[in-house]
C-alpha cells in the first residue's frame, strides 16, 4: 500500500480527491443541518430526502455527456475544469447564504452535485491510469479512504462551527443560514485549492480520442441506449453496477431517516451528535476499504463484497432494535466497515473489466444506474413519510433489500466469498509471507507439488493465486455430507487408496484442459518438523502434457493449532508463515529428486535475493 503513494502524481490526486468531496459534503450539511433545525417528522424525512434527490439528479442527466468527456480528454483536464466550476458554484452558494436565501441555497445543490457528475467517471476513470491494473485494488482502496476521510472530516467540521456560529439565536430558516453564512467562504476557499492542485495533475491519456458529440442524438436518447448496451454488455460488470446500485440506495435511505428516528425515538435534537453518530460509518470504511485493499494485493478479491453485504443488512435490521444511541454509534460504524468490503472489491472490479477505450462512458453508466436506483428509493421514502410510514418501518423494509443485495452477489461470487471468509480469519493470526510467485504463470496447466504441514495448507497456496486450485483430497472426507457441496464447487480431486489411479487420471484431465493441479507427494499432515518421504503416485499422471510442475515448500506453520507438530507459543502476535515457489522443474523428475528440491527451496531462497510478497 505505502508503494502506491510513490507513484508520480498519486499524492496530488488524493488531496483533489478529498478536497471535491470535502467541499461537496460542506454545503449539503449546511442544508441538511438548516433542515433539521427548522423542521419536524414527516416533514423533515421529505425535504431531506429531496436534497438527497438534488444531488442524485445530475449523475443521471449527464450519463452521456460525462461519459463522453470522460473517454474523450484527458481526465486530469476534466478534473481541472470541473474544480474551477465548483469555485464559481461555490461563491454563488455564499452570496445566497449571505442573502438568506433558503430556497435558492437549497436548490444550488444541484448545480454543485452537476458539477460532480461530470468530473466522477474522470476521477474513478484515473485510478486506473494512474496506478495500472495490478495496483487497481490499492488505488480504489486509497480513494475510497480519502473520499471517506474527506466526508467525515467535512460531516464533523461544517457540523461543529454550524453549531458554533448557530447557538440558539434563531428563528426562520433565513436566520439560520444568515447567520452561519461564513461557512460559504470555506466551499469557496476548498474550491479554490482544489482547481490549484487538478492543474498539476499528470496527463495518463496514453490515447487520442476523435469522438465527436452529437446533441440531436443525446436529446433523442439514442446515446443513452447506446451506452447502456455497452454497461450491460458484460453480464459480471452489470452485475457489479446493479450490487452497487442497491447497496448506495440501502445507504440513501438509512441516512435521510436516521436524523427522524434519533429525534422521534430517542429524543436527540443536537445536530452535530446525529452527524456524528452517521459520520462514524466513514470510519469504519476508511478501515474496511484499507483492510479489503490489503488483503486484495494479489488480485480483486470480490467474495469480500459478499461478505459486506451481509454484514450491513444484519446491522440495519439490528439499529431500531436499540435505544442507546453509543451502542447505534458502534453500529454505524460497522456499518461503514462493511461496506467498504462492497465499494472496493466491486469499483476496481468494474474498472478492471471495462475496456479503456470505453471505460467513462462505462463509470458514468454506474453512476446513472446507481443514482436511478437511490432516486427511486427516496421517492419511495418521501412516499411512505408522506403516507405516516415511521422510520423504524423503512429500517426494516431496507434490511429486506439488503437480503437481496446479499443474495445477488453471494449467487455471483459464491466461491470467492468462500476464499475471502477464510483469509479474513486466517489473517487475524498469521501474516502470510510469498517467495517466488513470478515463477508462477499466468495461463496454462500447472501441477505444484510440495510438503504438507497443516490442515490451512490449501488456503496458504490459495490466498495469493487469481486461479482456482484443483486439490487432491481423501475421498472419505470429500465425501462427507458436511463438506461435499463446498468440495465440489471448488473443483476438489477426491482420491482412495482403493482406486488412486482414477484421481490420478482425473488430475490428468484437469492439467490438459489447462487448470492448476496441487498435490502433497507426503499422502498425509505431517506428524514431525521434518519432511517425510514422497511416495511416487503423483508419477502415475505423467508428463505429456502442456504445462509446467512446481516445487512448493511452506515454513512456519508448525506447532500451529492447524498442525500435528505442537509448540508452546503466546496468545498474542501474529505467527509469520512462508510459502516458497521454485522454478519449473522437468515433468517427469522422480519422487527422491523431487523431495530434494522441495527440502532446499528455502534454503536456495535465503541465499538469494528475491522479489517477496506479503498478506
Amino acid at each position: 500500500m505505502n508503494k502506491i503513494f510513490a507513484i508520480a502524481g498519486m499524492l496530488n490526486y488524493v488531496f483533489v480527491v478529498f478536497l471535491n468531496a470535502f467541499t461537496d459534503l460542506g454545503h449539503k450539511i449546511i442544508v441538511q443541518n438548516t433542515i433539521f433545525k427548522v423542521y419536524e417528522g414527516n416533514l423533515q424525512i421529505i425535504l431531506t430526502a429531496i436534497v438527497n434527490a438534488l444531488i442524485l439528479l445530475p449523475f443521471i442527466i449527464t450519463f452521456s455527456p460525462a461519459g463522453f468527456l470522460s473517454d474523450r480528454f484527458a481526465k486530469s483536464k476534466i478534473m481541472e475544469y470541473s474544480a474551477l466550476f465548483a469555485v464559481l458554484i461555490t461563491l454563488l452558494i455564499t452570496y445566497a447564504y449571505y442573502q438568506g436565501w433558503f430556497y435558492t441555497a437549497f436548490f444550488m445543490t444541484f448545480l454543485l452535485a452537476l458539477q460532480s457528475a461530470l468530473y466522477a467517471p474522470a476521477k474513478y476513470g484515473y485510478i486506473k491510469e494512474l496506478v495500472g491494473v495490478e495496483r487497481i485494488s490499492s488505488g480504489n482502496g486509497v480513494v475510497q479512504a480519502t473520499t471517506t476521510v474527506a466526508i467525515l472530516g467535512g460531516i464533523i467540521f461544517y457540523s461543529l462551527f454550524f453549531e458554533m456560529l448557530l447557538g440558539d439565536s434563531f428563528a426562520s430558516k433565513e436566520d439560520v443560514l444568515q447567520t452561519v453564512a461564513p461557512l460559504g467562504w470555506l466551499l469557496v476557499l476548498g474550491s479554490l485549492i482544489e482547481w490549484m492542485l487538478a492543474r498539476k495533475l499528470p496527463n495518463k491519456m496514453g490515447y487520442e480520442s476523435l469522438k465527436r458529440f452529437d446533441f440531436t442524438r443525446y436529446r433523442s436518447g439514442l446515446y443513452l441506449r447506446k451506452n447502456l448496451k455497452t454497461v450491460m454488455r458484460k453480464r459480471e460488470v452489470f452485475e457489479a453496477v446493479l450490487a452497487l446500485s442497491l447497496f448506495w440506495s440501502i445507504s440513501q435511505v438509512v441516512l435521510a431517516i436516521f436524523g427522524e428516528y434519533a429525534k422521534s425515538e430517542l429524543g436527540v435534537t443536537n445536530a452535530l451528535m446525529v452527524q456524528g453518530v452517521m459520520a462514524l460509518a466513514g470510519i469504519g470504511i476508511v478501515i474496511g476499504s484499507i483492510l479489503v485493499a490489503r488483503l486484495s494485493t494479489f488480485y480483486i478479491q470480490t467474495g469480500f463484497a459478499a461478505v459486506g453485504a451481509f454484514g450491513i443488512t444484519f446491522i440495519v435490521f439490528m439499529i431500531p432494535l436499540l435505544d442507546s444511541m453509543t451502542v447505534i454509534a458502534i453500529m454505524f460504524m460497522l456499518f461503514g466497515f462493511f461496506a467498504g468490503f462492497i465499494m472496493v472489491p466491486l469499483n476496481a472490479y468494474i474498472q478492471f473489466l471495462s475496456p479503456n477505450v470505453h471505460l467513462g462512458t462505462i463509470l458514468a453508466g454506474n453512476n446513472f444506474i446507481q443514482n436511478i436506483f437511490m432516486i427511486a428509493f427516496l421517492l419511495l421514502t418521501t412516499l411512505f413519510a408522506f403516507f405516516g410510514m415511521n422510520a423504524e418501518i423503512l429500517f426494516y423494509c431496507m434490511g429486506f433489500v439488503g437480503v437481496a443485495l446479499f443474495w445477488l452477489l453471494l449467487k455471483r461470487h459464491f466461491v470467492m466469498t468462500f476464499w475471502a471468509l477464510a483469509q479474513l480469519l486466517l489473517s487475524i493470526r498469521y501474516r502470510f509471507v510469498y517467495h517466488g510467485l513470478e515463477n508462477l504463470p499466468h495461463n496454462g496447466a500447472i501441477l505444484m507439488l510440495g510438503n504438507h504441514v497443516s490442515w490451512i495448507d490449501w488456503a496458504i497456496i490459495q490466498f495469493p493465486i487469481q486461479r482456482r486450485l484443483n486439490y487432491m483430497m481423501d475421498k472419505e472426507i470429500y465425501n462427507k455430507k458436511i463438506f461435499h457441496h463446498i468440495l465440489k464447487k471448488g473443483e476438489i480431486i477426491p482420491i482412495s487408496p482403493r482406486a488412486f489411479k482414477d484421481g490420478f487420471k482425473i488430475a490428468k484431465e484437469r492439467l490438459v484442459s489447462g487448470k492448476i493441479v496441487v498435490l502433497f507427494p507426503e499422502g498425509e499432515i505431517a506428524k514431525t518438523p521434518q519432511t517425510a518421504e514422497f511416495k511416487r503416485g503423483y508419477e502415475l499422471i505423467g508428463s505429456d502434457y502442456e504445462g509446467v510442475l512446481l516445487p512448493f515448500y511452506i515454513d512456519g506453520i508448525n506447532g500451529s493449532i492447524f498442525s500435528r507438530t505442537k509448540e508452546k507459543r503466546g496468545l498474542f502476535g501474529k505467527r509469520e508463515v512462508h510459502l516458497y515457489i521454485g522454478r519449473a522443474l522437468p515433468k517427469d523428475i522422480d519422487a527422491a529428486t523431487l523431495y530434494k528440491e522441495v527440502t532446499t527451496l528455502k534454503e536456495r531462497y535465503e541465499t538469494q535475493q528475491t522479489q517477496i510478497f506479503t498478506l
